[in-house]
């Protein structure tokens, strides 16, 4: 028995080490730098009591939860299509739909601009049909849809594999007892894909929240929570709450993620 306890023990040393070294002693760091301040320990409550600091915290949010939401309702829809169909081409619009996985924040901000800045496509379309041209890339719009384009990915291959595992003969059992397309829908397949759209989600969610490449790619000036610590640091040289601006940004994805693994439950890691 205490072989066994010694053998674990010299399993899990190297992930403890590593746990140790590159999370609890970083964040420990990060935690004690944010108190070191003008305004000390303060400097926490000034995130949410501050106007500047909490009207870019609260931007944040109110953009990453919608950016959840458009998301999964694109995955969500397209991820059971693609799992339920098989016609010619779904392996290329399948490899298409997940491109932007091997794409970082500065390309896709890059795509957003080429697609909705100054002499982008949209402009161009819209001041042939309207007369003016439509300029979104620079603002909360355009990294709002940079923000969709690199989540879609990540979030459509977790429902195709969720959708996969779903009993066909639930939804024919609905069907013989006089339920609708989207009675069954609601009450079969949501229902059935609900773990997987909470994980998928809440990942979605805190990528969303700490997303930088694409928001300094766009403008300087979006005002989201990421490019406030990175003017805290390096315009403001204010390192003290740029320190507290992140871990209170890391507790907040933190608690999203533990939320969704408590509402999901343990079929979590299955639906994923």
């Amino acid at each position: 028995m205490r072989d066994d306890r010694l053998w674990l023990a010299a399993l899990l040393a190297p992930a403890a080490i590593v746990f140790i070294a590159f999370f609890l002693l970083p964040l420990a760091r990060l935690f004690l730098i944010g108190g070191s301040g003008a305004l000390g320990w303060a400097a926490y409550a000034a995130a949410f009591t501050e106007p500047r600091y909490l009207k870019s915290l609260v931007s944040t949010v109110v953009l990453s939860a919608g950016v959840t939401a458009v998301t999964l309702a694109i995955s969500g829809l397209s991820g059971v299509f693609l799992q339920r169909n098989r016609f010619t081409g779904r392996a290329l619009l399948t490899a298409l739909l997940t491109l932007p996985l091997a794409f970082p924040g500065v390309v896709i901000g890059f795509m957003v601009i080429m697609l909705a800045g100054r002499q982008g496509l949209i402009p161009d379309i819209t001041e042939a049909l309207t007369g003016e041209r439509l300029v979104f890339a620079y603002s909360m719009a355009g990294l709002f849809m940079g923000y969709v384009y690199f989540s879609i990915p990540r979030t459509i291959l977790t429902v195709m594999a969720a959708a996969e595992k779903l009993d066909p003969r639930i939804e024919e059992a609905a069907r013989s007892l006089g339920a609708g397309r989207w009675r069954v829908v609601r009450d079969v397949i949501v229902p059935g894909l609900k773990p997987a759209f909470l994980s998928a989600g809440a990942i979605c969610f805190a990528t969303a929240m700490g997303a930088f490449g694409t928001a300094f790619t766009l403008a300087t000036k979006i005002n989201v929570l990421p490019m406030t610590i990175y003017t805290e640091f390096t315009l403001q040289a204010n390192v003290a709450m740029a320190a507290a601006l992140s871990f209170v940004l890391g507790a907040i994805t933190w608690a999203a993620l533990a939320l969704a693994r408590t509402a999901a439950g343990s079929t979590v890691a299955a639906a994923g």
